[in-house]
């Protein structure tokens, strides 16, 4: 099992030092934030590209996806993560969410990433039906799915706690209706956790449709704050087990966005957790 780390945990770095100290503490792969600080696609080079690209040569490490999630570069007041959303009532604000995930597909596939993911919708307005919501996100969604066929790279939905689609029952039905090859998921298990979908149950079930993972730890408590692997409630040997069952053969990420303060060490620590857990399965 390969193991990535996030750079959004240290966007009080430069992408060049992330890539340096994640390959540094060991892991196999990163997962780029195409955001600022360290990609956002709109001021991405030919030559940055390039510097990104021999950065990860010399240091030895893979993409394992691009997050395309988080767009704080927006500069968005009402949350720096999935504002502007899939499902602004104004269209000039999806336009913005439609736009940046294709420059973020045309960047995986320049630093030849497998895959970005996306936000799943964000939360519905007083006056917005979910039908109504799911047909605006279908729509803007379309074009982004039909380039990522084009440039053979996954398109990846993050179901969020809170947003438009957060549970797998509904990431089933939004997957089903864009019926794309390139269209699939990113799984990222405290997600899960937090609207009480018991993750290794669902790995074995979702396992053709899952090209990416997320791994963080969750309080017992079910709210949804990033924690190191073992510092939580949910059963993590249970869940890698059940990713090694499937086969799974690409990256699983782990993503501790809230320790910017001392990535480094929250890094070491989560690795070391979960490389010992996949050691008492040998």
């Amino acid at each position: 099992m390969n193991f990535a780390y996030s750079s959004n945990a240290y966007t009080n770095y430069s992408i060049e030092e992330a890539i340096a100290r994640i390959a540094t503490l060991g892991y196999a792969g990163i997962e780029i934030l195409a955001d600022v600080p360290h990609a956002w696609p709109a001021d991405v080079t030919p030559q940055r590209k390039q510097l990104i690209g021999r950065e990860l040569a010399h240091h030895g490490i893979q993409i394992a996806n691009v997050n395309a999630f988080m767009m704080r570069g927006a500069e968005d007041p009402r949350h720096p993560y999935w504002y502007p959303s899939w499902i602004e009532p104004v269209a000039s604000k999806r336009a913005l969410r439609r736009e940046h995930t294709k420059k973020a597909l045309r960047l995986a596939a320049d630093l030849g990433a497998p895959s970005i993911q996306t936000e799943p919708g964000g939360p519905l307005d007083e006056d917005q039906s979910r039908e109504r919501a799911l047909t605006v996100f279908y729509d803007e969604l379309m074009p982004c799915a039909e380039l990522a066929e084009r440039l053979e790279v996954f398109l990846l939905i993050e179901p969020e706690p809170g947003l438009l689609i957060e549970r797998f029952e509904q990431y089933l039905a939004l997957a089903d209706r864009v019926d794309s090859p390139w269209l699939g998921l990113n799984f990222d298990i405290g997600h899960a956790y937090c609207v009480d979908e018991a993750p290794e149950q669902w790995i074995p079930q979702l396992a053709e449709h899952t090209k990416h993972y997320h791994i963080e730890d969750i309080a017992a408590s079910r709210e949804h704050a990033h924690l190191v692997p073992g510092r939580g409630a949910i059963d993590l040997p249970a869940v890698l087990r059940a990713i090694r069952a499937t086969e799974y053969t690409g990256f699983v990420t782990v993503e501790l966005y809230p320790y910017v303060d001392n990535p480094d060490a929250a890094g070491r620590e989560a690795k070391d957790y979960l490389e010992g857990i996949i050691a008492e399965f040998e």
